[in-house]
Formats: structure tokens, sequence, C-alpha cells
């Protein structure tokens, strides 16, 4: 099995570890009411799209996620959470050195013997749920479960639906499918641009991710014979029978959403072995990007 195999099957215990520790890491993480922006790059800019999301939406404050190269350097917060499974991530350690001494910082990692350490004013480890795969799955659905828990959004149903996403079989014909399109609306947009990100890095396959009520607008007319479109969380009234009627697929389960993402990574992994590829080491990728001084 690959790295990535195994990895993605660890992630009901690695969720279940990480909803008892967040009692324990309150004090560091934003509290209800602060003012707060979350980044991160690639996978873990899109955990931070989903966080922020599920934070406002759920009434604990203001909350935005950018890529940690785009932070608006005039924008003030109370908090700036910072993502980084290597934690050598060079825009994510530029960025926390900027707000040194003006704004505290929190830094979620897997790796304690990294920058990120003493980048950050304080800093919470899941090394349990630290990867050798290049492509991320479980340390990314852990920081998240971490950080639902903090919130108050978790809940022993979410990993009975990730073992669920785990045991049944995929869709039928997914495999032979040329193109995937992945929505969602609120938190699960960040879900849904991950479950497209994964599929290119993992399978090299053509993907593409919207809000749900934006894919009318437009990138419906990719739809056809041969592709599939799936949807996170409820879909908007009326949406699947319009994609059914351009000859796509349709894929949408009553799992979590976060669930969900987990078929996404299974079938991601089955369509790099179905075309000979090593999904543990997509081309022109590496763990942490990691820029050379000028």
């Amino acid at each position: 099995m690959s790295f990535v195999e195994i990895e993605t099957a660890s992630q009901p215990d690695c969720w279940r570890r990480a909803a008892d520790l967040a009692p324990r890491h309150a004090a560091a993480l934003p509290a209800a009411g602060e003012r707060i922006a979350v980044v991160g790059c690639g996978t873990s800019f899109y955990m931070a799209q989903a966080y922020a999301a599920l934070r406002e939406e759920s009434g604990q404050g203001e909350s935005d996620a950018f890529a940690a190269s785009e932070f608006p350097a005039r924008r003030r917060y109370d908090r700036v959470v910072a993502l980084t499974r290597s934690g050598t991530t060079t825009e994510v350690l530029e960025l926390l050195d900027r707000l040194r001494g003006t704004t505290p910082t929190v830094a979620i990692t897997a790796d304690p013997g990294t920058p990120v350490m003493t980048s950050a004013d304080a800093v919470v480890v899941l090394d349990f749920a630290d990867e050798q795969s290049v492509v991320q799955t479980r340390f990314a659905t852990t920081l998240l479960t971490l950080l639902r828990a903090h919130l108050g959004l978790h809940t022993d149903a979410v990993v009975r639906d990730a073992e669920t996403a785990l045991a049944e079989p995929l869709p039928e014909g997914l495999l032979d499918c040329s193109q995937f399109t992945f929505l969602g609306r609120g938190w699960t947009a960040g879900l849904a641009n991950e479950a497209a990100l994964k599929m290119k890095e993992a399978s090299l396959s053509w993907t593409e991710a919207y809000a749900s009520m934006e894919y009318r607008h437009g990138p419906i007319s990719i739809a056809t014979t041969g592709t599939a479109t799936w949807t996170f969380g409820a879909a908007p009234e009326g949406l699947r029978e319009q994609v059914l009627a351009t000859g796509a697929r349709w894929v949408e389960s009553g799992l979590d959403p976060l669930a969900e993402l987990v078929r996404v990574q299974r079938l991601a992994i089955a369509r790099a072995a179905a075309r000979g590829l090593d999904p543990d080491s997509p081309r022109h990728l590496t763990r942490s990007v990691v820029l050379a001084e000028a």
C-alpha cells in the first residue's frame, strides 16, 4: 500500500484524538467574538476557507481566510491562525515574522522540529497526523476536526461517517470520467476546492471547483456525458436535475461533508493507481514549498 492509502484510512482515529485535544488548546485558539484571519498555502488555505466560514456562520466572530502570500497588510485582526503541515512554508513563516509583536498568532502544524515553533506566539502540534506522502489527507482533515471541536461543532457522528466513507464502494463509473467539478456552499466551498486539488495532485485529473449557486452561471456548460459533478452538502434546489439533463453524473451523499472529502481522497488514489501514477509523489511537487532567497 502507498503511504497515502494508509494515511487516508487512519483518519477516523486521528479525528477522535483531535476532538479530545481541542479543550487543552482552548487558550491558544480564537475566542468567541475575536476578529480573526486564517492563512495557509495549498490544502491548508482551503482548510482555512472552511474553518473561517464555519466560525462566522456559527456566530463566533468575523473570520477571513487568505492564502498566506495574499494577506492584506493594512487590515487589523485580534488573532491570526496559520495552518502549515510542514512548519517550513516560506510564505507562512514570512507572514508570521511580519506580524510578530503586533498581532497575536497561533500556528497549527504536524512537525514540532521546524521554524514555525518559534515564528508563532502559540503552536498546536498534531504530530500524530503527520504524513509521509506529499499529498495531504489526514493532517488537513484532522486540523479541521480540531477547529470544529473548538467551535463546538464536532460530533461522534462525523467520525462514524468517515468510517462509512472508507468502507463503502465508490460510486460506479467515476474512475472512467474525463472531468470532475466539485461544488460547495458556505464552509463546504473550501472542501470543494480541496477536493479538486486532491484529484489534480494525486491523479492528474481535470478538475474544477465552484460555489454551488455559481455553477449555473457558465461552468455547467462543461457538463456532459462522461463528466461528473460532485456536491458537498445539500445542493441548491433543481441543480441535480439540471446537471443530470446534461448527461453528466451527479454525486452526493448524506455523509458529513468532511467525511465526503474522504471519499474524494479514495477516488484520487484509485484513479492514480488506474493510470499507473504514484500518488505519494506527484510530479513537480514537494512536501513543502520553500522559496530560495533572491
